[in-house]
Order: structure tokens, then C-alpha cells, then sequence
């Protein structure tokens, strides 16, 4: 795979659950290091500079919400929640601190190393050069001009319609919360206006998506918000 010798750092405080990621994370050639609590693994994203955090959010000194918050501050690499937390509140909490995917436990091997990889791909195409252009399905992007086409066709989508577009396909692969796009796309004083993605999304996916009633490209993750998906 093209992520062999990335850096994966494990916070997890159960050991069992430590070795069955590190086992998962060293078969596809990615190297691992470990740390069992919040304080540690801040020392150790210090000094290894990880291009994946894989956390847990049940830490003895402290909650991983904190962590990712204070890795934030610092660093734009991929966390991935590993937690037997399954309510949408805590779900959103996590992603809306600057989490970037959530995985409930119990999970198996596969599921992860397939996010694992889908962060990995997105995180190295946004710290290459990038270009101007961006394609998926039958779309492309031209970031210069603001221009947009499907199938070699002009699409002309309204302003606020291009900002969500512009800001999910910059995240590939990763979940973004109702509230992240209302405070990015309409500002701060409107990150309770969830209706307000609701109606644009739907159609922003009438002017990209093949079939809008079964979209593959903008996905919805209920009660949280969309993740987009390039290679669908």
C-alpha cells in the first residue's frame, strides 16, 4: 500500500486493544507506537510527529476529546476515535473538537485498516502540491476559476452551494458535522441552523450526484452530518 512506513500512534488505555491495533496497523506495513493516557500522548505526538492518531476517548487522566483539542492547536494530522461510546452526542462532541472519524467498538480489523487507509490517502493529498483541479465521478472543480462541470457540462451552482462543495471535497473520507459547515459557509452565529445544510445539500446533490435520492459522492451521516466520498 502507499502508506507503508506512515506513523500510526495508538492511545488506548486497554493493552489487548493496544496489540490487536498495533497486529492490524504492522501487517500492512505501517509503523505503530503506543501510549496509554492523555499526558503521553501528547509527549509521544510531540516527538514522533504521526501522520494517523488512532484514540481512544476513555483515558485514565482525562477525556480524548481534550487530547484532540490540544493536538489541534498544533497539528492537522488524521485522529480516528476508537470508543465504546455510541451516542450521537458524543460522537458529535468528538468530531466537532477535530476528530476527523469515529469508530465504534466493539470494530474489527478490516473496518479499521479501510479508514486507516482512506485518512491516510487524504491527509497525503493534502500536504502534497496540490492542484487546482479536482475530479471525482463524472465532476470537476476548477478551484481557480470557480467553475464546475458534470459530464462536460456547465453546472451553475449558487454561492453558498459552492462553499459546501468546495469544503467537504477538501475533506475526503471524513465526517463533517452540521455545525462545522454552518460556522464555515454561513458563520458562527448560525451553527444551530441545521435545516439550513439540510436544503442546500439537497440541492447541491441534484446538480452532482447521478441519481440525487441515492447519492454516492455526498453521504449522509445521520445526526451528525456528510462525509464525501470520491472513488464511489
Amino acid at each position: 500500500m502507499s502508506e507503508v512506513n506512515s506513523r500510526v500512534l495508538i492511545i488506548e488505555d486497554e493493552a489487548d486493544i493496544r496489540r490487536f491495533v498495533r497486529m492490524a496497523l504492522e501487517s500492512e506495513g505501517l509503523e505503530a507506537f503506543e501510549a496509554d493516557s492523555v499526558k503521553r500522548g501528547l509527549i509521544e505526538a510531540g516527538t514522533r510527529r504521526p501522520q494517523l492518531v488512532i484514540l481512544d476517548l476513555g483515558l485514565p487522566d482525562g477525556d480524548g476529546v481534550d487530547f484532540v483539542r490540544e493536538l489541534r492547536t498544533w497539528s492537522a494530522c488524521p485522529v480516528i476515535i476508537l470508543s465504546a461510546r455510541s451516542s450521537e452526542a458524543d460522537k458529535i462532541a468528538a468530531l466537532d473538537a477535530g476528530a476527523d472519524d469515529y469508530l465504534v467498538k466493539p470494530f474489527g480489523a478490516g473496518e479499521l485498516m479501510a479508514r486507516v487507509r482512506a485518512q491516510l490517502r487524504r491527509h497525503t493529498q493534502q500536504t502534497a502540491d496540490g492542484d487546482s483541479t479536482i475530479r471525482f465521478g463524472e465532476v470537476c472543480i476548477d478551484l481557480v476559476h470557480r467553475l464546475v462541470e458534470r459530464g462536460g457540462q456547465t453546472v451553475h451552482l449558487t454561492p453558498i452551494e459552492y462553499r459546501l462543495l468546495t469544503h467537504l471535497v477538501a475533506q475526503p473520507n471524513r465526517v463533517v458535522t452540521h455545525k462545522q459547515l454552518l460556522k464555515v459557509v454561513w458563520g458562527p452565529g448560525h451553527t444551530e441552523d441545521s435545516h439550513y445544510v439540510r436544503v442546500h445539500l439537497a440541492n447541491l446533490r441534484k446538480k452532482i450526484e447521478a441519481d440525487a435520492s441515492m447519492p454516492k459522492h455526498i453521504i449522509t451521516e445521520a445526526g451528525i452530518g456528510y462525509r464525501f466520498v470520491p472513488d464511489a
